[in-house]
């Protein structure tokens, strides 16, 4: 039995399309890429050579062609549940509708400090956040590559930054379990590596300040916005010789982990413990009471992120904006007034 072997059809070529049409190489170049500057009897030509040969473009070389790229690299420092993060998801859904809107490619890039960035065909990059990868984002705008930092606010380089009012939306929180009496307040932070964390520990002691109330170290409680150490802070809150009545925590998911411990403690919530987290989770939503929290942003400063950057690359010049989002309180059942026993 005699097999026979199936061509494999080869790739269709600029040179086929040139010759199918009867232009020159160039000629055909200039009209993939749409210059104005090709006779209308050509372009005509060539458009019906490209669909006979049903002939695909190479993008690279389209980029090539005309100096220009339409891919955009969003850059997350890489850290343990990544994928399960609310804050990187929202990120990665904002940056990606925006990018679908402006008819931009999206490039996701999950990298380390130690990592250098492959930055070819890159039109430009936005910098989700600044931990220990700072020579990253000073390394694309010494190559001049159009750049956008969020959730960082970054005054000491020329460069586009939106952030989120950290410290006011830490204030506003604090200011309200003030409002309903509390003066005993703890704190659980985040990883205050992080700018978000800093200043949310930053806007928890000035609210405290402005009120005349004492901050206590032992009411401020060090995690790495980890459920498991939120746990521990929990534990070691309510178990305290003197325990705080209320605490503002760091993020949704730990101020949920504080709830689940205090009920496993025999607590009410908000009668024994007034609870306030940061992010408006809608995890938030479901829980024994509804978490109230700080809403930031998060979408609007994604999608923002992407029209700056994009106006950054079609002036093909870096004339930088920086931009600070309000973050704002969402009252829900997890606080009550503070009355004495």
């Amino acid at each position: 039995m005699t097999r026979t072997r199936k061509s494999t059809p080869r790739n269709i070529s600029i040179e086929d399309v040139a010759r199918a049409s009867g232009v020159s190489i160039t000629t055909v170049s200039r009209v993939i890429n749409k210059a104005k500057t090709v006779k209308e009897s050509n372009r005509i030509k060539v458009m019906s050579a490209v669909k006979d040969l049903k002939f695909q473009p190479s993008v690279f070389a389209q980029r090539l062609a005309t100096g220009k790229s339409n891919v955009v690299a969003l850059v997350i420092p890489r850290y343990e549940g990544v994928f399960y993060s609310f804050y990187a998801l929202e990120l990665i859904r904002g940056v990606g509708t925006m990018c679908e809107a402006l008819k931009l490619d999206l490039l996701l890039h999950l990298t380390d400090s130690r990592t250098p960035l492959s930055l070819r065909g890159v039109g430009g990059i936005i910098f989700s956040d600044i931990i220990g990868n700072r020579a990253q984002l000073e390394d694309s705008l010494a190559k001049g590559i159009p750049s956008v930092v969020i959730n960082y606010y970054v005054d000491d380089l020329d460069v586009s930054c939106i952030a989120i009012d950290n410290a006011g939306g830490a204030q506003n929180a604090v200011n309200y379990l003030i409002q309903l009496g509390h003066k005993k307040i703890a704190h659980i932070t985040g990883d205050i590596s992080t700018q978000a964390a800093a200043k949310r520990l930053e806007g928890y002691k000035w609210a405290l300040e402005k009120s005349n109330i004492g901050i206590r170290d032992d009411y401020i409680f060090y995690t790495d916005y980890s459920r498991g150490q939120a746990r521990t802070a929990a534990e070691n809150l309510i178990k305290a010789p003197d325990p705080a009545t209320a605490v503002f925590v760091a993020s949704d998911s730990m101020a949920l982990e504080v709830m689940a411990v205090a009920r496993e403690l025999g607590k009410d919530i908000p009668r024994d413990l007034s609870i306030v987290g940061f992010d408006d989770n809608p995890s938030g939503l479901y829980g024994p009471v509804g978490l109230t929290t700080v809403r930031q942003p998060l979408i609007r400063m994604a999608e923002e992120s992407v029209k700056e950057l994009n106006r950054l690359i079609a002036l093909k010049k870096n004339a930088p904006k920086k931009i600070l989002l309000p973050a704002e309180l969402v009252v829900r059942e997890s606080c009550k007034p503070f009355t004495e026993e």
